[in-house]
């Protein structure tokens, strides 16, 4: 793993990552390396160290679930019942039935707004509240699925402020992170920000073959060109984008994109959640349990969805069918498969141009399924 996490800087365009892997309870690896400032010219920059923290875009989402979760194992939220019995305002516009469960699911319809919301509105706690809750759906709740990119926030946020009166990410650090000893936020506290690692966009270098490929469909580039299109309007929720090296970002609470962590605080999050030190045996089988499959109306691929987790497939490739986890856009990803022993979290300040399957997280995963097999832990 150390040569596959050397080769993502001289051959796949990292410049500055983490990569964690927990197995069977312990950390087997810690490494990171390269610049912590991704914006700064080659050469220049602070160096990325132990304790650098990242922004993790929609890897962000299985934390933010777990919440929600968490909640449902407490009795505070029934996942088959409306959410509007603890949200009123939600049952406008025909959303009466929506359950916690379509929610989690991405099968709500409220992928995206009529109308999209600035930075300072997006993250101030109540207008993207009070958006989705007047928003119509966009399908038949229940019918269909499509990645709810940004509105996830908005959804889960104001439903935990509802049902616990905090907020989703005071749940998070109070009843969670803190006891466990993970560097793991929604909402950064101040005295962190000077840890973050400043992200930068950057190309993808060409790769070819296999898992590794970078070029999206035809289709799926028209799709996020094309301003009309549900994809588009998905993603572009909050117009003009965040500047994600804010730090008026960092500490706003987005529970769908703007968590902040160490790769080792979230292998360290996933590892606990399969071992059963966050929720019970039964709500953690529901959260990895398929809930949709097939066509995303919004990301143009074939997705699988348990309860706030992508699982394990074409559109996200991770260990094994039992992984269930979150990649983040631009080259995050971090799961668990309790069926092998091992939690993972790749993250990383270059964001490329892909949505669930970067070729670095990926060359990162084909060298740790070569230990499993090497060890007979898994499938060649």
């Amino acid at each position: 793993m150390r040569d596959a996490f050397t080769a993502n800087f001289v051959e796949r365009g990292d410049r500055g990552a983490a990569v964690a892997v927990h197995r069977a309870g312990e950390l087997v690896v810690d490494l990171w390396g390269g610049t912590a400032d991704a914006d700064a010219p080659a050469g220049e920059g602070r160096p990325w160290t132990r304790d650098t923290v990242q922004v993790l875009r929609s890897a962000t989402k299985g934390v933010a679930a777990t919440v929600v979760l968490l909640l449902a194992d407490r009795g505070l939220i029934d996942l088959d019942a409306p959410v509007s019995d603890h949200w009123p305002e939600f049952a406008a516009a025909g959303k009466e039935r929506i359950t916690t469960r379509q929610l989690l699911s991405h099968q709500a319809g409220l992928a995206a707004l009529d109308h999209a919301l600035d930075r300072a509105r997006a993250g101030d706690q109540i207008t993207g509240a009070s958006a989705v809750a007047a928003q119509h759906p966009l399908w038949e709740p229940g019918t269909s699925h499509g990645y709810h990119a940004q509105t996830f926030s908005w959804l889960l946020g104001e439903l935990v402020r509802r049902v616990d009166g905090r907020s989703l990410g005071t749940v998070l650090a109070e009843d969670l992170t803190d006891l466990l000893g993970l560097d793991v936020w929604i909402g950064l506290p101040a005295e962190h920000h000077h840890r973050v690692g400043r992200v930068a966009a950057a190309a993808s270098p060409h790769v070819s073959g296999g898992a590794l490929r970078t070029r999206p469909r035809a289709s799926v580039a028209a799709a996020y060109s094309d301003a009309d299109s549900l994809t588009r309007r998905a993603f572009a929720t909050v117009t003009p984008s965040p500047d994600e090296n804010d730090p008026a970002w960092w500490s706003a609470e987005l529970p769908a994109s703007n968590g902040i962590a160490t790769a080792r605080g979230l292998a360290g999050f996933y590892a606990a959640l399969a071992a059963g030190r966050i929720l019970t045996r039964r709500t953690l089988a529901q959260a990895r349990r398929l809930h949709t499959a097939g066509a995303d109306q919004v990301l143009l691929s074939r997705t699988r969805f348990g309860l706030g987790f992508m699982l394990h497939g074409p559109a996200s490739p991770m260990t094994s069918p039992m992984a269930f986890g979150h990649p983040g856009r631009g080259g995050t990803l971090a799961f668990t498969d309790p069926d092998l022993g091992v939690s993972f979290a790749y993250v990383t300040n270059t964001l490329q141009p892909n949505v669930t399957s970067d070729p670095r997280a990926q060359a990162l995963l084909h060298a740790l399924r070569q230990v499993l097999v090497r060890q007979g832990r898994a499938a060649a």
